[in-house]
């Protein structure tokens, strides 16, 4: 019982400054120093949150960018990739199957296809996708909304962000953001 006591206020001490006043000066601080990405990277269109640039959207318009396939549904509450292995007879006829559904929708796919627009990411939200991708869906977008393929490759180019820091990862394109510049084009 003589150690109830400290322990007890112990406790509540930690429980005040790791549950209350942490929380409360690191979300401050960020709030402070990046309000946009503290807030989760939405995106605004007319005054209208329309998504995050963090997370990938669904998009069935064939006048817009496709992202990433999505085992998740692009429900951001059930990320989800996909566990089959890659010599799997479900997993080799899953894509064969989204290869001739994209060969379907993109008549003028160059034959080497970038895998990304095939393949999910391992959290299905991937919002990103490469910029040879991106180049490969000019041919639909061109028909379908009337701009010129150079106009929509110097959109992507436009849209390219580099490897971070220069050396990490690969050159990407937010699907979500090209999106938003290609419906600004459209309008003009």
């Amino acid at each position: 019982m003589k150690m109830f006591i400290p322990a007890l206020r112990l406790s509540v001490v930690l429980m005040l400054v790791c549950g209350l006043l942490y929380p409360l000066v690191t979300t401050g601080v960020a709030q402070l120093l990046f309000p946009s990405q503290a807030n989760g990277s939405l995106m605004v269109q007319d005054a209208k949150v329309i998504g995050s640039s963090l997370l990938a959207q669904e998009v069935k318009s064939p006048g817009l960018f496709q992202p990433r396939a999505s085992k998740a549904n692009y429900d951001p509450t059930a990320s989800a990739g996909s566990n089959r292995a890659v010599a799997s007879p479900e997993y080799i006829a899953e894509m064969n199957q989204k290869l001739a559904t994209l060969r379907q929708e993109n008549p003028a796919l160059p034959h080497q296809i970038p895998a990304d627009l095939v393949t999910g990411s391992g959290s299905g939200l991937d919002p990103d996708l490469s910029p040879e991708a991106a180049e490969a869906q000019i041919p639909r977008i061109s028909q379908a909304t009337g701009l010129s393929k150079q106009k929509l490759a110097q959109l992507i180019q436009d849209h390219t962000q580099g490897r971070q820091l220069g050396i990490f990862g690969e050159p990407r394109v937010n699907v979500m953001e090209l999106n938003l510049a290609l419906t600004t084009a459209q309008k003009k």
